[in-house]
């Protein structure tokens, strides 16, 4: 029987795929403990889907949507990943991959086997402020950023920009980067039971945001606003 886990299925989208039409797939548990996750009715015991519906619906979907995202909570904690994503595949699905990056082991299963066309990975913060954002230390994900290297698979980095974070850490940020990744900054948007002095912060705007990407361009880093 199938280990796999889902807790949510986004039935078609635009822009969690760059370039394809896909399916996004929402599994449940994070090893993370970020106090503004926007998913966090993920990490706690969330109803389930029935995995024959959502093989079925894939199987159906098939010659419609482009691709499927893996995604989460944090999908490489699921023991069948490496399985439903080759199931995916053996559907003709391309297939991403969203990730924390915090279990390398995993992830170098994933590209051992060719199972990801893209990958999405997450920088959280300066290494130095993972432990108090995380829970965990930062190592494992530049261990990730070293094997995404290495394997070549196009992937892009991810940041939500929470207002504790400030140039000068975003700068840090970039010189951590591998070279020629496409760095996307995300929008912040408080919600009940994020910390209390963030709610007090004001999140950065739109226009602030662009600022931001345009002040961290450069040097072989293409930077973004999603």
């Amino acid at each position: 029987m199938c280990k796999m886990q889902y807790a949510g299925l986004q039935k078609n989208s635009t822009v969690d795929f760059p370039g394809h039409l896909c399916a996004v797939l929402f599994c449940p548990g994070c090893n993370y403990h970020c106090f503004y996750c926007h998913n966090r009715a993920l990490l706690q015991d969330p109803p389930l889907l029935r995995i024959q519906e959502v093989h079925t619906f894939l199987t159906k979907r098939a010659h419609l949507l482009d691709g499927v995202v893996f995604s989460g909570g944090e999908a490489t904690l699921q023991p069948e990943l490496c399985r439903e994503m080759s199931f995916a595949k053996s559907l003709g699905y391309r297939v991403k991959l969203d990730t924390n990056g915090s279990r390398p082991d995993v992830l170098r299963r994933v590209l051992e086997k060719g199972l990801a066309d893209y990958i999405a990975l997450d920088l959280k913060a300066p290494p130095e402020q993972y432990e108090v954002l995380c829970g965990q230390s930062a190592q494992s994900v530049f261990q990730s950023f070293e094997l995404l290297t290495q394997y070549g698979v196009p992937f892009e980095v991810r940041t939500t920009v929470i207002p504790t974070l400030r140039l000068c850490e975003l700068r840090a940020m970039r010189c951590k980067l591998p070279p020629n990744v496409p760095w996307y900054l995300q929008e912040y948007h408080p919600q009940a039971g994020d910390e209390t002095f963030l709610q007090e912060l004001s999140p950065y705007t739109r226009t602030e945001l662009n600022a931001l990407a345009q002040a961290l361009s450069g040097n072989s880093h293409a930077v973004f606003v999603r």
